[in-house]
């Protein structure tokens, strides 16, 4: 199985202290772990950059082909009745948008503002990420991870506030904290959530966001590195781009969603030899064969949630981060 494979091979390299990097699909049918020194020049990558919003220098041209309203009402109303059976309470719709873009996935990397970005490419896989939030760091025996839920445009009026108030914003964050401190629970000891509900600035292309996160940290063994595999085979998929219950809800995601994400909410990262960064693949481009590109996008969907809200922020999301 595909997830004994990620497993083993993340602790050999981790037991060797070999610096290496990793790519891991949504369901771990697909994967990529490669020491840095044998990186092919088509794969590239950029960890914890500062995002610059000075004026943009290009001008973005973007068309998007998204799923009409009905169709997503349908699996909306799926996922509805899913939570009222009480099967979850939380769950994470996304969908496949086909667009038209004048910049090839090169051109969108090195163009790309974003604190985290990858641009892979083999001969099965092509596509570029550029998220805004990172999954685990470890460092000094200690893990960390950030989930990130709840964005609003800058400009709206006593933006930071309103977010900061919304019941439902407010009650979908908190399950994920929930959820992902109960995750670090499994791997390490002394969980705690350092910081609840903090505000940064994401570059949204022609606009910035305002992204609500938060910080849950643990302490693990000493030897942590010799089992880097077991700790984060154990503690995925992310729950932020899941949902809670965990394993209730990726079952019903899969009945609802009529496409494969591969490796779009999957994780991306990397082991210095000394300490471990990870982001998750969101703000996902990909192109199929025929050269045709696909942007996948989602939003968190609990009881509370309006159904053309959700269809907008799904295609909201759709942007270039230049």
């Amino acid at each position: 199985m595909n997830k004994k494979l990620i497993k083993d091979k993340l602790n050999k390299f981790g037991s060797l202290k070999e610096p290496f990097l990793f790519v891991i699909s949504y369901d771990f049918t697909k994967f990529y772990i490669e020491k840095l020194s044998n990186l092919p020049a088509s794969i590239k990558f950029q960890l914890n950059q500062k995002e610059d919003f000075s004026k943009r220098t290009l001008k973005t041209k973007l068309e998007k082909f998204p799923i009409s309203f009905e169709e997503y009402k349908k699996k909306f109303e799926i996922i509805q009745e899913e939570i009222k059976k009480g099967n979850s309470y939380l769950l994470n719709l996304t969908a496949k948008t086909k667009i038209d873009t004048t910049f090839s996935l090169d051109e969108i990397y090195e163009n790309t503002k974003s604190k985290y970005k990858l641009r892979f490419k083999n001969k099965k896989e092509d596509f570029v990420c550029f998220s805004p939030e990172k999954f685990v760091e470890i460092k000094e025996n200690r893990i960390f991870t950030y989930p990130m839920k709840g964005t609003i445009d800058s400009k709206v009026q006593n933006a930071k506030e309103k977010i900061l108030a919304n019941q439902k914003e407010m009650a979908e964050h908190t399950m994920v904290v929930d959820l992902l401190r109960n995750d670090l629970g499994m791997v390490g000891l002394n969980v705690k959530v350092e910081e609840f509900r903090y505000i940064e600035t994401i570059n949204a292309g022609d606009k910035e966001l305002l992204q609500v996160s938060s910080k849950i940290s643990a302490t693990l063994q000493e030897n942590w590195y010799e089992n880097i595999g077991d700790i984060i085979t154990s503690i995925l998929p992310a729950g932020s781009i899941t949902g809670t219950p965990k394993k209730k809800t990726v079952e019903i995601l899969k009945k609802v969603e009529d496409y494969d994400r591969d490796f779009y909410t999957g994780i991306f990262g990397i082991f210095d030899g000394k300490s471990f960064d990870s982001f998750v693949l969101i703000r996902f481009i990909e192109a199929d064969e025929k050269g045709n590109l696909f942007y996948k996008s989602g939003g968190g969907i609990t009881c509370d949630s309006d159904v053309l809200a959700e269809y907008e922020e799904l295609i909201d999301k759709i942007y270039l981060a230049f």
